[in-house]
């Protein structure tokens, strides 16, 4: 119905009996009206009991059933990420143990799934489970990066800073744990498998090849933790060597938690940590060697959540570059940090506990931030080769990184120019070769405190031309900037750099 009282589209259900019964019905709308509402009618006296309401897309991205948005959904795909952590942080461990998020209660039929309120102060259908997540993990070839509570729940439980951290009762905690494992055979077992069938049945008999399950998040240190993570870490080590188990630093890049997380990550060889941090924009610029000492024979480090908070937590492309700077770093120590995801992801305009994050939306529109625009040209042009460059003269305020993708040759150069003037470089790269090759650039420059507001359009969009590129060549870093240079197939690719 339009805001007017016009009808758009209307459908009637015959409704009959005291048994839970599944109605649906298709609506087409005479006229395009972003302020509609849905509304459901009786035509008689009497008692009508509803369980769960839906008003869902006819087309949904990839067409799947019980799909998501498909503007929405293509906005992500369009970064091309070789992950997705889900289904969030706090989200996972809850709000006390008995709000903790079990993946069970999300698959099967929508109607079928329990709901409930999360930590966060809003309700969860569950209408977007952990089948929805893994499909669309397959769907834009991504891997799927679960994240699972540790036994304990989050220390901010009871309307953020109430009763604290609770753990599972020790004598649930075997029931538990067979869940976590009974998660990895729903995700990977054979169709025919207790787990795998019931992928199976809802349509998924092929396994989903999961490889990372993460265990806590920003969890506080505990003994009790700490014992839970172990037992959980224990047995899916025993029954499933092949998983990546992924443990936790705590919420901050230092203090007690983050000593205690890592020094108890080191002692149980746990392979991989997931460290968390919102800072303002210049701790990333000032923590630009963060990771050169790290030990290299030590857990890897997953940057699972981290932003750039500006003034008043606005998406500005100062937050923005100031991002960039710090992940050419973290390709430069790719050695140590084998995964990293911006976080949050998703915003709805008018809904939101948070700020910044990395895309708006509402009911009809997606607007990406500046941040998003980082995120999508760093994840778009990734390799797995960090190849060095020489920078001659005084470089202040300059940031690169060089990296080789061996599935098809092309070297990305980056660079970031965070400082108010125009940086002239000389660049060296002798393992380029001869003669001078032609190279794509893409640009994103301006107003340090620019936004990309939502309902406008935005004021800072990449701008893309083409350059020769040699083995020496100079070029000019604009203020307030990133610049990526994409070099087809072009490296001796039997050199060798770290």
């Amino acid at each position: 119905e339009a805001p007017n009282g016009e009808v758009l589209a209307e459908a009637p259900l015959q409704v009959a009996g005291r048994d839970w019964k599944r109605y649906a019905a298709t609506l087409t709308p005479s006229k395009t009206e972003n302020g509609a509402k849905f509304l459901l009618l009786t035509g008689a006296r009497g008692g009508l009991a509803l369980d769960e309401i839906s008003l869902f897309p006819a087309k949904t991205f990839k067409g799947r059933p019980n799909g998501l948005r498909a503007d929405l959904a293509q906005v992500i795909a369009d970064m091309h990420p070789k992950f997705m952590r889900f289904p969030g942080g706090c989200l996972a461990h809850g709000d006390g143990t008995g709000n903790i998020y079990r993946w069970k209660e999300t698959v099967g039929p929508v109607e079928q799934r329990k709901s409930q309120h999360n930590l966060w102060g809003y309700h969860q259908t569950r209408g977007l489970g952990y089948f929805e997540y893994f499909q669309f993990c397959e769907d834009i070839g991504a891997k799927p990066l679960p994240v699972l509570a540790a036994g304990v729940s989050c220390q901010n439980s009871d309307n953020q800073g109430g009763t604290g951290q609770q753990c599972l009762p020790m004598e649930e905690m075997p029931a538990y744990i067979q869940e976590i494992l009974d998660l990895i055979e729903w995700a990977n077992g054979p169709a025919d498998s207790k787990w795998g069938s019931v992928r199976a049945a809802a349509g998924h008999p092929q396994p989903f090849h999961l490889e990372y399950l993460g265990i806590g998040n920003e969890d506080a240190i505990t003994p009790g933790f700490k014992e839970r993570f172990k037992m959980i870490r224990d047995a899916v080590r025993a029954k499933h060597p092949e998983i990546t188990v992924i443990g936790t630093a705590g919420p901050m890049p230092d203090g007690v938690d983050f000593d205690a997380g890592w020094k108890f990550a080191r002692e149980e060889k746990v392979p991989v940590v997931d460290e968390h941090y919102y800072m303002p924009p210049r701790w990333f610029l000032d923590n630009l060697g963060r990771y050169d000492s790290y030990d290299r024979n030590g857990p890897k480090v997953y940057v699972g959540e981290y932003a750039a908070h500006d003034t008043k937590r606005r998406n500005t492309l100062r937050s923005a570059l100031a991002e960039a700077a710090f992940m050419t770093q973290l390709e430069r120590n790719g050695d140590v940090v084998r995964l990293a995801s911006y976080a949050p992801l998703l915003a709805r305009r008018g809904h939101t506990q948070w700020s910044p994050d990395a895309i708006y939306f509402d009911g009809v529109t997606v607007s990406p931030s500046i941040n998003y625009e980082v995120q999508k040209l760093f994840a778009s042009n990734s390799g797995d080769t960090f190849l060095p460059v020489m920078l001659s003269g005084a470089t202040p305020g300059i940031s690169l990184s060089c990296v080789r993708d061996s599935k098809n040759g092309a070297v990305i150069l980056k660079i970031v120019n965070t400082s108010d003037a125009a940086a002239p470089l000389e660049l060296n790269m002798p393992w380029m070769g001869h003669p001078p090759r032609a190279a794509t650039r893409t640009v994103l420059t301006g107003d340090p405190d620019a936004e990309n507001t939502f309902g406008v359009p935005p004021k800072i969009v990449p701008v893309t031309d083409t350059l020769l590129v040699g083995s020496g060549f100079a070029t000019t870093a604009p203020p307030h900037s990133l610049t990526v240079v994409r070099i087809p197939g072009s490296v001796d690719q039997g050199a060798s750099h770290r």
